[in-house]
């Protein structure tokens, strides 16, 4: 099959350099709604779901493959030699953003700047690490989501949203959550929190900017300071928000964070 069509792949807007979007774990593109329209006027915006997520095609989630974060890195790779895309702006959330990291490691020469919305490298505390969560935690979590998924998905979505005030909000990703196959969930969600891809970020030669939250369970201000330090080319900004999904919860300060780092003037 098409890769366009397995993972769903949606352009629009009027500009000739691509800015890409990578929504992060039990999301889809959809997640992007309130920010990527801010940039078709002057980008071409590049929407996907990640294999087993959204309207992909499931049935080509090979979970061996998959057992690790680089397979999804391939992915968005294959996407953007598909449309033969050069100088690209590359935006991921959460766990996309290290799935963007691994993609302009492997192949630098075709990103321009990357944005890494809430990214965590390692979710794990370590000696001399700060990572938010220990063994048992995240244990915890899995076996939680295996005795019962949709259960897990209500509890532990208004923690990650961090909004109680704007129960919209918590509900939209519970919906998202629970429309995820749960069996692929469950293996991405493993995936996903016992990875460690800390010594990946000195290897990061495109410039790029860490957007964090000023209270996130989930990826706290310790794991963005460290990504800065370890990163040669980074900043780091933080939005006035709590929650892990500041696209979601404040995009109009997330749009103009990214606005000011890519520049909209610049000519490829």
């Amino acid at each position: 099959m098409d890769i366009l069509k397995r993972h769903h792949v949606t352009v629009s807007g009027a500009g000739t350099q691509a800015m890409v979007f990578i929504h992060g774990f039990g999301c889809n593109q959809h997640m992007w709604r309130l920010v990527a329209p801010a940039f078709e006027a002057n980008y071409q915006v590049v929407l996907l779901d990640l294999m087993g997520a959204g309207q992909s095609t499931l049935t080509a989630y090979d979970a061996e493959r998959y057992s690790s974060l680089t397979a999804h890195a391939e992915d968005v790779l294959a996407v953007v030699r598909e449309l033969n895309l050069r100088e690209v702006l590359l935006v991921g959330h959460s766990v996309g953003a290290i799935i963007a990291v691994l993609a302009a490691i492997e192949e630098p020469a075709r990103f321009h700047r990357l944005v890494l919305v809430a990214p965590s490298p390692r979710y794990l505390n370590d000696v001399g690490y700060t990572g938010g969560f220990e063994r048992a935690d995240i244990e915890e979590l899995l076996a939680a989501m295996n005795d019962n998924y949709l259960g897990w998905s209500g509890a532990i979505t208004p923690v990650i949203m961090g909004h109680p005030d704007r129960p919209e909000l918590t509900s939209e990703l519970n919906n998202s959550f629970c429309n995820t196959d749960p069996t692929i969930a469950r293996h991405f969600a493993r995936v996903t929190f016992l990875s460690d891809n800390r010594a990946d970020l000195p290897r990061v030669r495109t410039p790029s900017l860490i957007l964090q939250c000023t209270q996130d369970v989930l990826a706290p201000l310790a794991v963005g300071t460290y990504m800065q330090q370890q990163m040669p080319d980074s900043q780091l900004v933080v939005l006035d928000t709590s929650g892990h999904c500041p696209h979601l919860s404040v995009p109009e300060a997330t749009v103009l964070a990214i606005s000011r780092f890519v520049d909209f003037t610049r000519t490829p």
